[in-house]
């Protein structure tokens, strides 16, 4: 029997039903193009309702924001005459209106993925259609992933459907291997009015100077000015109220400021009412920009992208598009995402203008010439291209996909694979904090914790560890857009001060309070999921760094001097000049502006050492270096213990013996050259005596020349330095023993009869023979070498005589004593006994009897 059709409003995707309720019936899956008002987002998940594939299951319809998926689900609930919770329903991060005979879900992309998780066998869920799919949101596509592959092992009767007005269709299908269904609409004329703003001038119908891209916000060139002109000469210009475009809510507040002093000012005063639209404002702001004009007034909707997906704001007749998009943009060099605002796409461009035209006729504005748009990518680049992909990392490592390197992604099914290099520091950071095992890539229990709270793992991790409202507060903050108000470069870089103003310890006039209100609306709703009572009595704004720490370990610095840090990867960062933190000794950074070299810091808190000692725990190494202390003059082992390149302390200790030990008082022997080698005169004669054999005699007499001995002082010196661990073991050192050690054997024990070391003089007496100079010398009294015939040698070379008088003071030198004795000794002889009558001075010494020491 056949179903009975619910009855549907005419609107243009009435002809397209048909065929995608065939390919859904025939493939399960199909690819939808509309273009903006075919009633893709309201009248096709009424329309499926009936199929016979679907029985009585239902339908999960995902949107990319929560105020069009509560939009959305308002329009098909009104369609239906029914209200919302009943047939239809939606379900955001924050809200669920949901009952027990919901056929159509509107959710939220990360309500599916979460579900997915849980049972990816979805059961009761009949299909899914993925609505603006043009977005290429990060969520989306792990959404889809998952869709195909639970669809591909275990649920082969889900339906599949991808709808947008302006999609990537390439990729789609290679996604969905699904046909493309096309719904013509029914399109009315947009009159195109170009503006560029670089020459200020209406171009209407296209040309124009080529603009000069997106401006940099809050620069000297600020769009807000030409927006405003451009407002106002659409409402002197057409009928109907205006959407305009900007690419944040700093842009609309400041829009909505000087338009309203303009129009104040004009013929149009007290007729046209100004409303601002975006995700950061609360449900009551955004539902009375989407309400329609009262009777005879006019109105202007200042809105962020949120307007260009399913979402409909009656009235519009005229679009203002700057031209400009928040986009998040990841540099895995420094781990860092930023919101980076950039031109809009020609297919966003595209989706914006056709607000205009979707009951009658319209006009669009665009701040940019029809040359620059032609040069404007087709599409916007896709999120997972460029953003940080730590979720997404988790999701994977969730559903099973671990550290495979040669299949990063397992088995899901992408429309464009995400870059490697960043998955992997994705991944790297989730195993830092222990969300991921590292060797597998499987989830940890804390990161199955983190994976249920709706904020970035990083914060995640912070609130699953802490568990606290404090806790709630500061990833609310981190997350959301600041609560202060302001020049960025004006504003206090304390995350602890919004603490203090969100628990209501303290007040601060840059507060915005409609954003504190939200803050802690948010904040009250992230502890209500982790199971805390909300008590802002209890929030101790003063642990606000300790907390951060949890969730952003590797941005902990350290403070170099006032205002200059090191990061904990070893790069550094700033805090401007008169910030209190500044001065601070450790902070940890929740916001810096991206540059991996010198980050300013932008957002942070103050923690102490005692706390980044205990949260970092086994990261927080000691590390030993042993140098040579010039002031103690002595070798000292310095210890610093470390959090990667923070030094968080520094002791001096005496070293312990070992290897390294040894090697530092090496490296100290031969800075010196020897010289800090205990010598001895023994041991500096012993060098000498066989560095002059090695000299006159060479082989087997080794080279201890003091060059020779530095460059083979690890063969000699080292056996005798175990156990040796500064100046005293060195200075305590019997060098002399150890070059002993180092003789050639046998020949080592003539080395006495060779070059003694002392010359044995007649009378008894020795003295000590020099071997320093060229060649070996000893001075001795004339008279100890009475009897002497022959001249002393060493080592076959005759000893240098420097013959001394009585009172040591030199007579003469000779290599020759017996020619000494035949020649000139008859002139010393006179001139000593001249000078010394009481000696004995022989006519011929080389027979006198020497006279010996015990007989003086």
């Amino acid at each position: 029997m056949t179903k009975q059709r619910r009855p549907l409003p005419d609107l243009p995707v009435l002809d397209a039903i048909p065929t995608v309720e065939a390919a859904l019936a025939d493939i399960g899956r199909a690819i939808l193009v509309a273009p903006p008002g075919a009633g893709k987002t309201t009248v096709l998940p009424i329309a499926l309702l009936d199929a016979d594939w679907l029985g009585d299951q239902r339908i999960v319809m995902l949107e990319p924001r929560r105020l069009a998926t509560r939009a959305a689900a308002r329009r098909i609930a009104t369609l239906t005459g029914t209200e919302v919770g009943d047939l239809v329903g939606y379900q955001t991060r924050d809200e669920r209106h949901i009952g027990r005979n919901t056929r159509i879900e509107v959710v939220t992309e990360g309500i599916l993925t979460r579900r997915l998780q849980r049972d990816p066998e979805l059961p009761g869920v009949g299909a899914i259609v993925f609505d603006e799919v043009h977005e290429r949101n990060l969520p989306t596509d792990v959404g889809l992933a998952l869709t195909l592959d639970a669809a591909d092992s275990i649920r082969p009767d889900l339906r599949i459907l991808a709808m947008s007005a302006t999609p990537d269709t390439d990729g789609l299908v290679r996604a969905l291997g699904a046909p493309i269904i096309t719904s013509e609409g029914r399109t009315f004329d947009i009159e195109m009015h170009w503006l560029p703003r670089s020459t200020g001038a209406a171009n209407k119908g296209g040309g124009g100077r080529k603009s000069r891209g997106p401006r940099r916000p809050g620069g000297p060139d600020r769009i807000e000015p030409a927006v405003v002109a451009a407002v106002v000469q659409a409402l002197g210009e057409h009928d109907g109220d205006v959407l305009v475009f900007l690419p944040g809510i700093g842009e609309i507040r400041r829009t909505q400021q000087q338009l309203a002093q303009v129009l104040g000012d004009s013929a149009l005063s007290g007729t046209v009412d100004i409303h601002p639209l975006a995700g950061a404002l609360t449900q009551q702001e955004q539902d009375l920009a989407l309400q329609p004009s009262p009777p005879g007034r006019r109105r202007v909707v200042l809105s962020t992208d949120i307007a260009e997906t399913s979402l409909t704001v009656d009235g519009v007749r005229i679009v203002v598009d700057a031209g400009l998009a928040r986009e998040p943009r990841f540099d895995p060099r420094s781990g860092m995402t930023r919101l980076t605002t950039v031109a809009t796409s020609r297919a966003s461009a595209e989706q914006r203008a056709g607000r205009a035209g979707r009951t009658e006729p319209g006009a669009a504005y665009r701040l940019w010439s029809k040359l620059e748009h032609g040069t404007r990518p087709k599409h916007r680049t896709p999120e997972i291209l460029q953003a940080d992909l730590a979720g997404f990392a988790l999701e994977l490592a969730s559903w099973g996909v671990g550290n495979d390197p040669d299949a990063p992604t397992g088995a899901l099914t992408f429309i464009d694979e995400p870059p490697t290099a960043a998955l992997r520091q994705a991944r790297e950071l989730l195993a830092d904090l222990h969300a991921l095992d590292p060797d597998t890539g499987s989830l940890t229990p804390l990161g199955r914790d983190m994976l249920a709270l709706p904020v970035h793992p990083r914060l995640a991790r912070m609130v699953a560890l802490d568990r606290s409202p404090l806790a709630c507060v500061i990833a609310t903050l981190v997350d959301e857009r600041d609560v202060f108000r302001g020049r960025p470069d004006e504003l206090p870089v304390d995350l602890s001060l919004r603490v203090a103003v969100i628990s209501g310890a303290a007040g601060h006039d840059k507060a915005d309070r409609g954003a504190v209100h939200r803050i802690r609306d948010r904040a009250r709703e992230l502890a209500r999921r982790v199971g805390i009572d909300f008590d802002r009595q209890s929030i101790d704004h003063d642990r606000t760094g300790a907390l951060l720490l949890l969730a952003f370990p590797d941005r902990l610095a350290g403070r170099r001097r006032p205002g200059q840090f090191t990061m904990r990867n070893g790069s550094g960062a700033f805090i401007k000049e008169g910030d209190p933190l500044a001065e601070e000794l450790f902070v940890v950074a929740a916001d810096l502006d991206g540059k991996a070299d010198r980050a300013r810091i932008r957002l942070a808190a103050a923690v102490d050492g005692d706390e980044v000692i205990r949260s970092a725990g086994d990261d927080i190494k000691d590390q030993r270096t042993l140098a040579w202390n010039s002031d103690r003059d002595d070798l000292v082992e310095t210890v610093e213990r470390r959090l990667g390149a923070i030094r968080l302390g520094r002791r001096d200790e005496r070293p312990a013996a070992s290897d390294a030990t040894t090697a530092a008082l090496m490296k100290r022997v031969r800075e010196t050259r020897l010289a800090v080698l205990g010598w001895s005169g023994a041991s500096n004669r012993l060098r000498q005596r066989v560095e002059f054999l090695h000299r006159t005699v060479g082989d087997p007499w080794p080279d201890w020349s003091i060059d020779a001995l530095v460059d083979t002082v690890d063969e000699w010196l080292a056996p005798y330095l175990p156990g040796a661990v500064g100046r005293r073991d060195l200075d305590g050192l019997d060098v002399a023993m150890v070059l002993r050690a180092q003789l050639p054997w046998p020949q080592g024990s003539d080395l006495e009869q060779l070059v003694p070391d002392h010359l044995e003089l007649p009378t008894g007496r020795s003295v000590k023979v020099d071997y320093s100079g060229e060649l070996p010398t000893a001075a001795v009294r004339v008279q100890d070498l009475f009897g002497v015939t022959v001249h002393p040698t060493a080592g076959g070379t005759p000893i240098r005589l420097e013959l001394l008088s009585p009172a040591d003071r030199p007579i003469q030198v000779t290599a020759d004593l017996p020619g000494f004795w035949a020649g000139t000794w008859s002139d010393v002889k006179k001139e000593m006994a001249g000078r010394y009558p009481k000696h004995r001075w022989p006519d011929d010494p080389a027979t006198a009897a020497p006279k010996r020491m015990k007989d003086r």
